[in-house]
């Protein structure tokens, strides 16, 4: 069942960053060579999920101007809203994926950019499943985190409060294995956001495929 507290303070959140959000990442160099390196496997008019899809830059508008077709869903009626607007040949939804239908083998690729920290680790674990299932058998899966060994840790992001949950590299590419992916390529790099107060933050790229059967 689904955390409503946690469902809650995510929005709350993102609701309250905003384009603050897109901004303070808008140089990540690591991002943007990830959605390249999806990009460039994908077949023309490929189905992309993107979930936690915030502003829907990059990665939204990265996907649609190569010709994809996208579904973002995300909490945050902000960002959704944001998103709509920006990035207007991509379909939007206010939804959180732990409780969202997702039809098996209906998508070429998923992406979960940094949208999973704030849910527990069986969370976590059932979303990253749940995605496998959503795309098809050979499709694409990728995955990005703060991989760092946490569990409901509080924590400050941006000046907002959070609580965090994540895995170590090493837990977190066994995860994603478990669940039926085979990691491609993995990046592992620290990328430090503007903005006043930000810190330098590890973060971990898996580029998947699922695997056949």
């Amino acid at each position: 069942m689904v955390d409503e507290d946690r469902r809650a303070q995510a929005a709350v959140v993102f609701d309250a960053l905003g384009l603050a959000y897109e901004q303070a990442f808008a140089d990540s160099v690591p991002h943007r060579a990830s959605l390249r390196w999806l990009v460039e496997r994908l077949a023309p008019g490929s189905r992309v999920l993107d979930v936690g899809s915030g502003t829907g830059r990059p990665t939204a508008r990265t996907l649609t101007e190569a010709g994809h077709r996208v579904l973002g869903i995300d909490v945050s009626p902000v960002m959704v809203d944001l998103a709509v607007r920006q990035v207007p040949g991509a379909e939007f939804r206010l939804a959180d994926v732990r409780d969202t239908p997702l039809p098996e083998d209906s998508f070429d690729a998923a992406c979960a950019y940094f949208s999973l920290v704030q849910m527990s680790r069986t969370e976590q674990a059932a979303v990253v499943a749940k995605l496998v299932r959503a795309v098809r058998p050979g499709g694409f899966v990728v995955l990005a985190t703060v991989p760092l060994d946490l569990e409901d840790t509080e924590g400050v992001f941006m000046g907002q409060p959070v609580r965090i949950t994540s895995f170590t590299a090493e837990a977190f590419t066994e995860l994603a294995s478990g669940a039926g992916l085979t990691v491609l390529a993995e990046e592992r790099t620290v990328f430090t956001p503007r903005g006043p107060e930000a810190g330098p933050e590890p973060q971990l790229f898996l580029h998947c495929v699922r695997e056949a059967g």
